[in-house]
This record gives structure tokens, sequence and C-alpha cells, in this order.
């Protein structure tokens, strides 16, 4: 029999001493362990999932809000701006209108009432206005039955009305298509009368009385020579008729036309108002010989033999 000696306890591994535990009832402590490892693992995987999902969430806002944002603009108004004007050169969809109503509370009542300094918006609501349109649009497919139904009803009495109606433009116009430039309105200051307000000494036109924002139009067909900033006469178109006159409309608020535009006779050019050296609302007419100041002769007696009546 060999020699007996010392039996060497042998060293036990930590892993093993683990497994042993697990075998002799340390199951209960073991197992917790493996588990809260394995669901702060999943915590951990969880966490960059959740905030990648709101940074996804928020991209299409921001990059909406970006495009937004883009699309606005800011213009300081210089000397000889006017809306119809700045309406053009910044390409306002729906004119200098849409220009005013998107900045009436800067503008105020009055559209000719515009200073150098000034801040338009461009483009601001231009976004919402699609929206609010389009449930006005969907209004007259509902109404059309209703509108069908009297027609169909009482034929005979609309019939009068309407005959009515279309005599009342032919009283304001005439046959060569010629009209009075402001409906209605009666005359003010006549023309050559004489005073020290005027260069040439005396009135080179006729006023017309007209609120600011008076439609005014065109007396005759023909072709627009100029529209646009005319120092003392404010804002002013000049026409060249068929029959070689010049008419020219001064102190408008705004214009409705521009240089090169055929026209017909009554149609709008632009809006009356107290722009240039003015000492209040009104128009101011010329016929002119030439497109230029100095050549007038008088507007009455032209419109008079063209058969408007005054």
């Amino acid at each position: 029999m060999p020699a007996k000696g010392k039996h060497r306890r042998q060293r036990t591994n930590p892993i093993t001493r683990g497994i042993v535990a697990a075998g002799t009832g340390g199951a209960a402590l073991a197992i917790p362990l493996i588990g809260a490892t394995g669901a702060h693992a999943a915590e951990q995987a969880a966490a960059p999932s959740v905030a990648h999902t709101a940074q996804a969430a928020a991209s299409p806002q921001t990059a909406k809000q970006a495009a937004t944002a883009k699309t606005v603009t800011t213009y300081s108004v210089t000397a000889g701006d006017y809306l119809a004007k700045i309406a053009e050169t910044q390409k306002v969809s729906g004119g200098w209108q849409k220009l005013y109503a998107d900045n009436r509370e800067a503008v105020g009542d009055n559209p000719s009432l515009i200073h150098p300094g000034l801040k338009l918006t461009i483009g601001a609501k231009a976004e919402a206005t699609p929206k609010k349109a389009a449930p006005k649009a969907a209004e007259p497919k509902k109404a059309e039955p209703k509108k069908a139904e009297p027609k169909k009803a009482a034929p005979a009495k609309p019939a009068p009305k309407a005959d009515t109606t279309a005599n009342e433009p032919a009283a304001q116009s005439n046959a060569s298509g010629y009209t009075a430039p402001v409906d209605g309105a009666a005359t003010t200051t006549a023309y050559r009368a004489a005073g020290g307000s005027w260069a040439s000494g005396y009135h080179t036109g006729v006023d017309f009385a007209a609120s600011s924002g008076t439609t005014v139009k065109a007396v005759g067909p023909g072709t627009v020579v100029s529209a646009g900033w005319a120092g003392s006469y404010g804002n002013e178109v000049v026409i060249k008729h068929d029959d070689g006159q010049y008419s020219q409309y001064a102190h408008l608020s705004s214009l409705s036309v521009s240089a090169g535009q055929s026209v017909g006779g009554g149609d709008q050019i632009g809006l009356s108002g107290s722009t240039g050296n003015s000492t209040g609302p009104h128009l101011h007419f010329e016929i002119r010989t030439g497109p230029s100041y100095g050549s007038d002769v008088d507007p009455l007696a032209y419109l008079r033999e063209h058969g408007v009546s005054l």
C-alpha cells in the first residue's frame, strides 16, 4: 500500500463554487442575478430605440417648420413704393389685394398710406389661405340645387329684372366704348382754373370727387403707356387711345395695370387715392395730345365728343 500522505484539498474555481451553490439551494440567489442582468441589458437595448423613434417622429414636423420659414420674408418699404409695385416685384400670388390683406394691421385702413421703413410680411399667410378657401369652394356645390329650383318655379319673373340690369351699363358708356373715369362723381377743380398751386399757373386737368379706394376706369380702349410713381402726381397711369390722344389718371392709391397692357373702355386701371402732392383723396384726370405733361386739352370736351354724358 502506498505511503499515505496528506491529502491536499483542491482549490475550487469561483465559477465552480457558483455552480455548486446553485446545486445546494443557492439557485434562489444565482437565478435572480442572471435575470436582473438580462433585464438591465434589455432596458439598455430598448432605450436607443425609443430615442430614435422620438427623433423620427419629430423630424417631419421640424422639416415642415423649416420649409414654412423659408417661404416667409420681410420687405422694407422704400420711397416711391406702392402695394401694386411691391406685389409685382415680390411675385405675390393674389397681387396687391393679397399683400394688403396679409399686412392690414401694419398698413391700416387706407392701402395708399404706406411709408418708407414700414415692414411688410411676404407669404406669411399664403399657406393658411388655401385651407380656409377649401370649405368655401365646397359650399356652392350644395347651393346649386337650391338655385336651380326657383328658375323652374318662376321663369317669367327673372326675365324683366335681367333686362333692366343689362340696360344700366349701357347708360354709363356708349357705342364707341368710352365712359367717365369714375362712376357718378362730380367734378371739383375745373380745367384751366388759375392759381399758384400749379407749376404751369393753371390746372392742367379736371378733378373728380372720389374717396380713397374708388374704382378708376380707362375712359376708352387703348394701350397703357406708363403705370407707376410720377412725383407730384403720385401713382399715375397714362393710356394712349385708338384716336391718338392720351388720358392721364393721377394720385391713385394703387394700380391695376402695367405698361404695354391693352385695356378697354370701362376696364379698372386702379383705385383713387391721395398720393403725391394732393390735399385729399380725388382723381386728377387729363387728356393730352402726347404722353407727357404740358400737352393738355379740355378733358370734359373730349369725353363729350365721344358721347359721354357729364
